[in-house]
């Protein structure tokens, strides 16, 4: 009688023992999967560069808005002060002009 309690025991503890495993496994392979989903979407929001074309053009027209502000107003100071002063001399040296 006791044996038959003793194999009926064993067997019981083989079945909680594989019931468990299949248990640890399933779990082990939910966590695998979770991973996998939460690795790919970090890996896409990192990868994400769509409005990034954006911000580089919108820095290259600053950029470039800047830089022609400057020429001009480079340019702008360069005829007030040096070359309208002198186109301005030369015109009144040639309605000057006494013919001799």
């Amino acid at each position: 009688m006791f044996k038959k309690i003793a194999k009926k025991a064993k067997q019981l503890g083989q079945k909680a023992k594989n019931f468990v495993k299949a248990k640890i496994q399933e779990i082990k392979t939910t966590i695998k999967t979770a991973e996998t989903i939460m690795r790919c979407q970090a890996h896409r929001a990192l990868a994400g560069t769509k409005a990034e074309a954006y911000v580089d053009t919108g820095v290259k027209i600053l950029i470039a808005v800047v830089i022609g502000a400057l020429l001009l107003g480079l340019l702008y100071t360069l005829f007030n002060s040096t070359i309208m002063p002198k186109v301005t001399e030369k015109v009144g040296e040639l309605f000057n002009y006494n013919g001799g």
